[in-house]
């Protein structure tokens, strides 16, 4: 392990001189290939550094218990000794994690695709919910938020709804939020005060690069037609909305948000690819890990992942057994705790299987 991360560590050190060089400081795009390169292995460098520290700590401590009577130093070399064993104990575990094999998409924006299931218009008023907690959360974490398809109904809710996050790392935050997402709560459309539990589903794609995906134009059926939904801005009076079927794979993308044909048709394209992609990732992954799934998961939109309890403020998510009682904060955008529960609760399963 540590063969490697000296390396790393070799290479950190050669990156961050290479900054300076004036070739590389007047190319913009080289100065971010280099930068790119430092920050993909800057936690582990960094990391591996405070454990060499610990270690050298502990091997002064040792030789002063060796050298000295002196019971006061004695005690505080001890002391000293104690700290550092349990510093290179920790450093050790995150180095550990740090050098699991990285997602390859998870510096990438994301699409996200939200369709209302079982519950109808309430699932649909969810799926509005759920939209605004996203985009809450995506505007905390300074990413942007861009609409590109949706279908709404007469109360405001979303029967479906696609939008674009972009900022770095995105799908790493967002990836684990594909599934149905269940809510149990009095729907405004109740006049009895009962609870009812609805459905509602998450898809996450990470936006796939022009370089990876080539699709024939012949491959593609291109209808236009007018955008519709429950009025207002919504309404078009020309045939601006697009819709593009892939016929090899009856794979259908709807776009309607813009005005223009030319930028609905774009943005179809992008969400097209990304669910290309997506299915052909799903696919390899399948084939390498058949038998070997990780119990975070991170792609079956059939698996219901989370539960929002509205009379008990209650969110619980069933993959790794997580229970807050703070669920309107959550809905508000504060999702952090959850997803850093879900990552950690992935690195460790990894961790377990890579050692296994």
């Amino acid at each position: 392990m540590f063969e490697k991360i000296e390396i790393f560590d070799k290479r950190y050190s050669e990156l961050n001189q290479r900054l300076y060089e004036p070739q590389v400081a007047a190319n913009p795009d080289e100065y971010q290939k280099v930068m790119k390169e430092i920050k993909s292995i800057e936690e582990i460098v960094l990391t591996y550094r405070e454990y060499k520290k610990a270690v050298t700590a502990q091997e002064e401590s040792l030789e002063i218990l060796n050298e000295t009577s002196d019971a006061e130093m004695r005690e505080l070399a001890q002391a000293e000794l104690d700290e550092a064993k349990e510093n290179i104990e920790k450093l050790s575990e995150e180095l550990k994690i740090l050098l699991l094999p990285q997602d390859p998409n998870d510096e990438r924006n994301v699409i996200v695709e939200i369709r209302g299931g079982a519950g109808g218009e309430e699932s649909a008023l969810f799926s509005a919910v759920l939209f605004r907690m996203y985009s809450m959360y995506a505007e905390k974490k300074g990413y942007r938020t861009e609409i590109i398809n949706v279908n709404e109904t007469e109360l405001g809710g979303y029967k479906e709804i696609s939008f674009m996050i972009e900022g770095e790392g995105a799908y790493s935050r967002f990836k684990y939020e594909s599934g149905v997402h269940r809510v149990q709560r009095v729907p405004e459309t109740e006049s009895q005060g009962r609870v009812h539990t609805s459905t509602t589903t998450v898809a996450v794609l990470p936006e796939a690069e022009d370089v990876e995906l080539e699709i024939d134009p012949n491959d593609l059926k291109i209808d236009t037609f007018r955008s519709s939904g429950a009025g207002g801005q919504h309404i078009n009076k020309t045939s601006s909305a697009i819709r593009i079927t892939h016929i090899p794979t009856g794979t259908v993308v709807e776009c309607q948000d813009e005005r223009s044909q030319y930028k609905n048709k774009d943005k179809a394209l992008k969400v097209l690819k990304s669910r290309l992609l997506k299915e052909k990732q799903d696919k390899q992954a399948s084939e390498i890990a058949a038998d070997r799934r990780s119990q975070v998961g991170t792609g079956d939109r059939s698996e219901r992942i989370r539960t929002y309890n509205y009379p008990q403020g209650r969110l619980t998510d069933h993959r790794i057994g997580l229970t807050l009682y703070k669920l309107e904060d959550i809905v508000n955008g504060n999702l952090d705790e959850v997803i850093d529960a879900l990552i950690t609760a992935d690195r460790a399963e990894k961790l377990k299987e890579s050692m296994q």
